[in-house]
């Protein structure tokens, strides 16, 4: 064994592209304790991690100067604070264990069942693939990289995508019922997106969650079991449960309402269902009015000629930000103009809360998970 998994100062492994069987070894070993904590990296931004978050150990060999972490820390998910800093969301062991044995209780998985991981392990719904695959007593299907033939030729009953997978394999018009299950989280779908899946037999299960929360805690809008949600006074949706971090491996201050985890989320609850409205760093505050910058994109994201958008705010003298649809046309030929969103919003948003400003692109830009990249889009680059 590395360390006593109870011993304050375990040792952490950065594990730079991790992919494959090792990946696999690396995570039952540091859920059980028989290895190090485990940082998983991408390789194409290892090096600033690395220096930020200070493992004692890169790809199993000694670092310099580098700090262990608390006993009961299993993995350690790389995300960015406020500042874009990486700082680093510590997950127990327990933590993971608990949601991913709740996942499985909720699509009525079974043991021996297979799950496919096509998606990168330096994120929690990478990672917690395979710890769902290793509490089903299987071998994970690790893909190193997205295709839309072998997923559909893995032979997994369950999966976990993106909304861009999703719709990959949707314009393939591919057989969706050989999957049990699929698991989709990361952003929001486009409108329309689900229906098409479910006609080409798709069994899909949308989930909410992020590193904080072990990845997906939510499921087609209601908590998973021994998952508590609420709505604060302040509109954030606020999570607790087993399945919560227990810190941040830069220090920075946690943001916990006694038991509760207050996330950066703008929500509703009705009838026991979660809906989520947008973050709340993507308000828009544009002429003394607050618009919810999700809220718009999912309005856009309907009208006929746009095939992808994203809505940002943009500094603007007189209004203070000025709400900009970044919109990929269905038809390159005949894009929308802002005349005719502007006019698809009138009896759907309040007037304020159309857009103003409009920007066309071929794709929106991605971040490694498949979110979209607001930073980019904000800078206008």
């Amino acid at each position: 064994m590395w360390s006593n998994p109870s011993h304050p100062d375990r040792p952490l492994n950065a594990l730079t592209a991790p992919q494959g069987p090792a990946v696999v070894a690396a995570v039952r070993d540091a859920l059980s304790g028989e290895g190090p904590a485990l940082l998983p990296l991408p390789s194409a931004s290892a090096g600033p991690v690395l220096a930020a978050l200070r493992p004692t150990h890169v790809d199993g060999e000694p670092r310099p100067g580098g700090l262990g972490v608390p006993g009961q820390v299993a993995v350690v998910i790389a995300t960015s604070g406020s500042t874009g800093a990486p700082k680093g969301v510590m997950l127990p062991a327990r933590a993971l264990r608990a949601s991913a044995a709740a996942s499985l209780r909720r699509l009525g998985a079974s043991k021996g069942e297979r799950w496919l991981c096509c998606l990168p392990v330096s994120h929690v719904s990478g990672l917690q693939v395979v710890v769902r695959a290793l509490l089903s007593e299987t071998e994970p299907i690790v893909h190193e990289r997205f295709d839309a033939g072998a997923v559909l030729g893995s032979g997994a009953d369950h999966v976990s995508l993106v909304p861009t997978q999703l719709h990959r394999l949707v314009e393939a018009a591919a057989d969706l019922s050989v999957f049990r299950t699929i698991l989709l989280g990361g952003a929001a779908p486009a409108p329309g997106l689900l229906e098409r899946a479910r006609d080409l037999g798709a069994r899909v299960v949308t989930t909410y969650g992020m590193s904080e929360t072990c990845g997906g805690c939510v499921y087609d809008g209601r908590p998973l079991d021994h998952v508590d949600v609420k709505i604060g006074d302040d509109g954030r949706v606020r999570v607790a449960g087993p399945v919560l971090f227990s810190g941040y491996r830069s220090g920075e201050p946690a943001p916990f309402d006694g038991d509760w985890f207050v996330t950066s989320d703008l929500g509703e609850l009705a009838g026991g269902r979660l809906r989520v409205l947008g973050r709340a760093d993507d308000v828009i505050n544009t002429g003394g009015e607050k618009v919810v910058a999700g809220a718009v994109a999912r309005v856009l994201a309907a009208h006929p000629e746009v095939s992808d958008v994203a809505v940002v705010g943009r500094p603007d003298p007189e209004w203070g930000e000025v709400v900009t649809a970044v919109v990929v046309p269905a038809d390159p030929v005949t894009p929308p103009t802002l005349a005719q969103l502007r006019a698809y919003c009138e009896d759907r948003l309040p007037p304020y809360a159309a857009p103003r400003a409009l920007r066309l692109l071929d794709r929106l830009p991605l971040l490694e998970n498949g979110k979209t990249d607001l930073v980019r889009l904000r800078a206008g680059t």
